[in-house]
């Protein structure tokens, strides 16, 4: 029986030891990045608690649909280059909370893997909530046998963040889970009158962390006024904002991923 999965090339997860670093800003900014590239993208948003992707496309009143395979994911745009699954689609209200134990999340994150009708993609992006614990057990353990392409670790610059994300780290590697990089989001904000940089909550704890590590560092994406607009009103910054200051932060690190899936897939 073909698996739902089969036809996805790269499986991409978004990791962090914290909440509050903007795993899903990357997460969301990666697919439209990868999307404006020409590739067929879908994101799985496994953070049952805390769903936020569907607000960023706006699409967070679209209902989830089933067919012969499962699912049916809910697409995002005219061009349906976008295709996401969430939790926040299941829910009757969109205020309702997930007050569940740990056996009915990883059931349903398991049925995320298995049942939803993914059609071809290139990448799957699968933005995960802050922790090691159970929702990342279940997903990495889920994703295995489709050998997913690694993690992207997002931090910001301070020396609490990245103490947690070094957690992450560990946790990566008792998984198996290869480290495709670090990301240092809220690094650092640019006046968009003066265009002077203020570095809000320190600098630099990203890349050291990547150096120490021993994995690549992929950037630093500044606060960045726009990006937090378009997030908002749930716009397409790629598109909309290409002058902003986040814009080549953002377009360095698809292209990374791009090239890094091309070195393996070659």
């Amino acid at each position: 029986e073909r698996s739902n999965l089969a036809g996805v090339q790269h499986i991409l997860l978004v990791l962090s030891g914290k909440g509050g670093v903007g795993k899903s800003t990357i997460s969301t900014q990666l697919a439209l990045a990868l999307r404006h590239s020409g590739k067929k993208v879908g994101i799985l948003d496994v953070d049952l608690c805390g769903p936020s992707i569907p607000r960023m496309f706006r699409v967070q009143d679209s209902d989830v649909h089933q067919c012969n395979s499962g699912w049916v994911p809910v697409f995002v745009g005219q061009d349906k280059n976008i295709s996401l699954m969430s939790i926040a689609f299941l829910l009757e209200k969109p205020d309702d909370a997930v007050v569940w134990r740990g056996p009915k999340k990883n059931a349903l994150i398991k049925q995320f893997v298995a049942d939803v009708a993914w059609g071809d993609l290139d990448f799957l992006v699968v933005d995960t909530p802050p922790g090691t614990s159970d929702e990342h057990i279940s997903t990495v353990e889920a994703l295995r046998p489709y050998k997913p392409l690694g993690a992207i670790l997002v931090t910001t610059p301070q020396a609490v963040s990245v103490g947690d994300v070094r957690r992450e780290l560990t946790f990566c590697k008792k998984a198996g889970l290869k480290v495709l990089g670090i990301v240092e989001n809220m690094s650092g904000f640019v006046c968009p009158h003066c265009s002077e940089c203020t570095n809000i909550f320190s600098k630099g704890g990203g890349e050291e962390l990547a150096k120490h590590a021993g994995v690549p560092f992929l950037g630093c994406v500044p606060l960045d006024p726009q990006l937090s607009q378009s997030l908002e009103e749930g716009k397409d910054f790629i598109q909309e904002f290409p002058k902003s200051a986040a814009f080549p932060a953002l377009a360095h690190i698809a292209q990374q991923v791009l090239d890094g899936t091309w070195q393996q897939t070659s």
